[in-house]
């Protein structure tokens, strides 16, 4: 028969069944139980218990119903209870009460059921009372058992049971429950019970055993209740685990002043400070600790009530820390002088205190620099590194009615600013208003870049978690929300209204890019930075140490052995300066293009593109040559040292042109009014903007395509790398230019274009007379360059997945319009598991990337590899790339520390099992030893 319970002294069984590893044993009998047997194994005054598995529970969900076997292990569990404590569950003269509590095997504190002083009748209250001699602690035991068992086990709403209470209290002027006699709780006891008759028909059950079994039920049920269930869908945890329930025999807090009850971490779990910290209450239950009902006491002055339990406590609380070797949550009672400990767990905290915990445990030598790194999540670093609102403040802020939409959070953070909305108003008056702004737009485009970068925010209120403005916004660290629908923006009118509430052009919002609130009006915020946070800084160098070992990865097909590498996306100097002072060791994505919109550029580019001739655009070029020259020398002046990978110009022309729209709106209001100064001008663009026109412009005229078409374009753009690169040389900068062809789909427009940007590159190398290191290869974006690979490998020296388009082509998705239309429906159905423009698409796009490593490499056996998409910082992202053979990573400089973390954690996970040298046979020992003995009486005998 199934063994479903497990008593304090069972956890030798518990590991035997659970194979002998210690997390089994915690999905086997939940975490709460598995450190309960663990206590009691130790020696530490555990009352005793017995251990319903989540085994039970899950069973239970299935059939409805208790599994054969399981009460009657329950009541066989109890009678050894009953032996141990000398006392009688529903015995009149010296009962046994005991405690239900849920326990899964994560911690999920508050989000289920617990029932407290099970056993307590109208017979054993009595019985209760002659035993103790104290009438008020037994009916505020008894009034207690009644209100839990009504609203967990019969699900009656607590103010049921609060009204009575609260009118009561003021009948009899009381404002405290301590002020409540013995007489009055027995009072209670009557009119709790009458609520129950009132709203159950029936009372509340006389016999312990039936309260015990629904008592059980009511736990098994808690695990699928809604807030249980939302809990575990935002934390990860599986529906599947089911909980376990502890039987446990009560210890009274509330007993007496000589009594009390606490909960308390070992470490400080908002700081992370190596300081107790807990609260308690006299003469109290668990619960009134938890919910607040009474003003605690911090733990320490529990010193000057009672020194002995208080040094017995804090010796066994850090003798549980060293024990499970992390911070520990951890339950008390104290009944009549006597210690209990009723629970300990690995106690939650801030994403601060994470930090601060590993790294002091590390320091310590509690544990290991590997399991410091390990402990620490993306998610914590996201959180330490982003500017965040002050909790109460929002709070407040809500009550005020101050929170008018929610869209999705595509870049985290929060900001406060005015509103503008265009691109120009916003960074003019971010620059010449030295004003915190926060763009407002529909939507944003690649000439709204400018005013993203000013500004403190963005909003839109159209667009999903990888729509322009929120990849932008993710590499700037800008914190945004994309899709707030119910914002409705009239950018005639110049204002933003969400039903009655109207925003107009200048007035404070605040947008808070990690939940997707936004609020009007001012909400503080504080913004953290890296370099003075002294433990994140110490564990992301752990982290490079991981990643830097040698044999951390199997090598295959001449792939790397050691970690990935991380890079980062940056298209200014300053950009390239964050990156370094984030982590990054090389630039993986310099867009070329995103200079080119600069204002005093973009009649440049845009001269160039009207020009009818090679030689009309070689010459608008050549005014846009310097500039680009002192671009790039900023770059490898910040990067001194590390590799800089330049992607030559990608998008189509038309997007460095003037709104065709607008451009026809202008000519025609120019028509109406008889205006001909110019006219013929702005017909003129009109029309060339018109010829540009494409059906679908992601597969049109750009990239490697257009270098072919108008190659005077990247000869100058490789010019200008070059000579930049030469200069830097001059100036003693250790200069590593790679330049990237983007949107390759055949090796032949690579044996086109690559052989004439070489011969520029040694042009300028000759004319400069200085020799560097370089490297030319291609942007892997397309299935067929990914499937050719071996080809492309020819002519490229580094491949780097452009993971965007490359997810956009292998599924054919337009990646805003699936965002918008139909991408939440499919991961809402299960089509999609995951949007795969947030995580690789490993069946897919994943394989067509390890295929093209694999390939790339038979012919290229050093061929560099790395990924520049946005997925470049999500950690699911980052393990599928270190596991195919990638070399680095490339994110937004603000991602570098999580991508650090990350890829540590990926070396870490998927490190060689060093197979262990098999121990000499002890037979052969023995002979070698006789043999020597018998060597020694030869000689002996030779004397």
């Amino acid at each position: 028969m199934t063994k479903w319970v497990y008593l304090f002294n069972e956890v030798k069984e518990a590991e035997k069944i659970s194979g002998g590893s210690w997390d089994a044993v915690k999905a086997l009998v939940g975490g709460k139980g598995s450190g309960l047997l663990d206590m009691t194994r130790a020696g530490v005054p555990v009352p005793p218990f017995f251990t319903v598995t989540t085994e039970a529970c899950n069973a239970y969900q299935k059939a409805g119903k208790f599994p054969a076997g399981l009460w009657d292990q329950e009541l066989k569990a109890l009678k050894a209870v009953e032996k141990q404590t000398g006392k009688k569950f529903g015995d009149p003269k010296n009962p046994l009460l005991v405690s239900c509590r849920s326990g899964a095997k994560f911690s999920m504190p508050g989000m289920m059921d617990t029932v407290l002083n099970l056993g307590l009748t109208d017979v054993t209250a009595a019985g209760m009372v002659k035993l103790t001699g104290n009438a008020r602690f037994v009916y505020d035991s008894y009034r207690r058992l009644v209100e839990m068992f009504g609203s967990v086990v019969l699900g009656i709403p607590d103010e049921s049971f609060e009204q009575p209470l609260h009118e009561y209290k003021h009948e009899k002027g009381y404002k405290l429950d301590t002020e409540m006699t013995a007489e009055d709780w027995a009072q209670m006891v009557e009119a709790f019970k009458a609520v129950i008759r009132k709203e159950k028909g029936f009372d509340f059950p006389q016999d312990p055993y039936k309260q015990l079994e629904l008592a059980t039920e009511a736990v098994f049920k808690s695990w699928n209740g809604k807030r249980a269930i939302d809990y575990r869908n935002a934390t990860g945890i599986s529906h599947a685990l089911g909980t376990a329930v502890n039987i446990q025999t009560m210890a009274f807090g509330n007993m007496g002043e000589d009594s009390a009850t606490g909960v308390a971490f070992s470490r400080n779990p908002s700081t992370g400070d190596k300081k107790m910290m807990g609260e308690f209450l006299f003469n109290a239950q668990g619960e009134d600790v938890v919910a607040g009902i009474r003003n605690t006491s911090q733990i320490e002055t529990l010193q000057e009530r009672m020194p002995k339990a208080y040094a017995e406590f804090m010796k066994i609380a850090a003798r549980l820390e060293k024990h499970y070797k992390d911070m520990q949550d951890v339950e008390f009672t104290i009944e009549r002088g006597k210690l209990w400990m009723l629970q300990t767990r690995n106690g939650k905290r801030t994403a601060q205190a994470t930090v601060k915990m590993a790294v002091d445990m590390a320091l310590e030598g509690l544990i290991s620099k590997d399991e410091a790194v390990e402990r620490v999540t993306p998610e914590n670093v996201d959180t330490l590194l982003h500017p965040q609102f002050d909790n109460e403040a929002k709070k407040n802020a809500e009550k005020e009615g101050k929170l008018i939409a929610k869209g999705v959070n595509a870049s985290p953070g929060a900001a406060v600013g005015q509103i503008y909305f265009d691109a120009d108003m916003a960074e003019k008056m971010a620059k010449e208003g030295k004003q915190d702004t926060i763009m407002v737009r529909p939507f944003t485009k690649p000439d709204d870049v400018h005013g993203m970068i000013a500004s403190k925010g963005v909003l839109t209120s159209e667009g999903g978690a990888t729509s322009h403005a929120a990849v932008v916004a993710r590499q700037f660290g800008i914190p945004c929300v994309v899709g707030a629908s119910a914002i409705k923006i009239d950018l005639d009118k110049r204002i933003m209204n969400v039903g009655d509430i109207v925003v107009k052009e200048g007035e404070w919002i605040s947008v808070d890019g990690t939940t997707g609130l936004i609020y009007v009006g001012k909400i503080p915020v504080s913004i953290p930075s890296i370099e003075d946070q002294v433990e994140l800084m110490t564990l992301l160098k752990w982290a490079d140490e991981i990643c830097s070992r040698k044999n951390i990865r199997s090598a295959t097909d001449g792939g790397p052995t050691r970690g990935l590498q991380v890079w980062a996306n940056a298209d200014y100097p300053k950009d390239a300066q964050r990156a370094r002072s984030y982590g990054a060791v090389g630039i993986g994505l310099c867009r070329t293009e995103h200079m080119f919109f600069e204002p005093e550029r973009l009649p440049i580019v845009q001269e160039m593109i009207l020009a009818d001739s090679s030689e009309g655009r070689t010459s608008a070029l050549n005014k846009l040559l310097p500039s680009q020259r002192k671009d790039f020398d900023g770059l490898f002046e910040a990067m001194d040292g590390y590799p800089v990978i330049i992607r030559l110009i990608d998008p189509p022309l038309h997007e460095f042109m003037p709104d065709e729209e607008k451009l026809l709106e202008e000519v025609v209001t120019m028509r109406v009014k008889g205006e001909s100064v110019g006219l013929k001008a702005k017909e003129d663009l009109l029309e060339s903007v018109k010829g540009m026109h494409e059906s679908n412009p992601m597969m049109g005229l750009r990239g490697v395509r257009l270098s072919i078409v108008m190659p005077e374009i990247v000869e100058m753009q490789v010019r200008a790398i070059f000579e930049a690169a030469a200069d830097c040389t001059l100036r003693g900068i250790v200069v590593k230019p790679e330049v990237m062809i983007p949107l390759t789909g055949t090796v032949k427009e690579l044996d086109w274009i690559q052989p004439r940007l070489e011969r520029i590159a040694a042009a300028v190398m000759g004319e400069k007379k200085i020799k560097f290191e370089y490297k030319f290869g291609s942007m892997i974006e397309i299935p067929r360059a990914a499937i050719t690979a071996a080809d492309v490998a020819r002519d490229a020296e580094f491949f780097s997945f452009g993971t965007n388009d490359l997810t956009q082509m292998t599924y054919g998705y337009s990646r805003d319009d699936a965002e918008r239309n139909f991408l939440i429906t499919y991961q809402e159905q299960g089509i999609l598991l995951k949007n795969p423009f947030q995580t690789i698409d490993r069946h897919g796009v994943g394989t067509l990337m390890q295929w093209a490593i694999s390939e790339g490499r038979k012919t290229r056996p050093n061929l560099e590899v790395g990924i520049c998409g946005e997925h470049g910082g999500d950690p699911d992202s980052i393990e599928w790339c270190h596991m195919i053979g990638n070399n680095y990573v490339s994110c937004s400089p603000f991602r570098v520390p999580i991508a650090r973390l990350a890829a540590a954690h990926a070396a870490l996970k998927h490190r060689p099992v060093i197979a262990k040298k098999p121990a000499a046979k002890k037979t052969v020992a023995k002979k070698a030893v006789v043999k020597k003995a018998v060597k020694k009486v030869a000689k002996k005998k030779s004397k």
